[in-house]
């Protein structure tokens, strides 16, 4: 177990990114609590990551149905 305070040592590797894409990158975190350029991809990595690990919600064909019959309701659909 690690104690507090210590962190976990992780082992990187490399990935080749058009220099174009980095200039880019370094202009889009400029103001932002970034502070690389890989702490940025980093993170937008994880979170398309754990986007596609995510299962996605799907209604029921009931509660679709309810749905539909509110917005009707409500006018948004005839």
């Amino acid at each position: 177990m690690i104690s507090e305070g210590r962190k976990m040592s992780k082992e990187y590797g490399e990935i080749k990114v058009p220099k174009e894409i980095i200039q880019k990158i370094k202009e889009h975190i400029k103001d932002t609590e970034f502070k690389s350029v890989d702490e940025y991809v980093i993170f937008v990595l994880e979170e398309v990551i754990s986007d596609e690990e995510e299962p996605e919600e799907v209604f029921s064909e009931e509660d679709e149905k309810k749905v539909k019959e509110r917005l009707k309701a409500l006018g948004y659909l005839s």
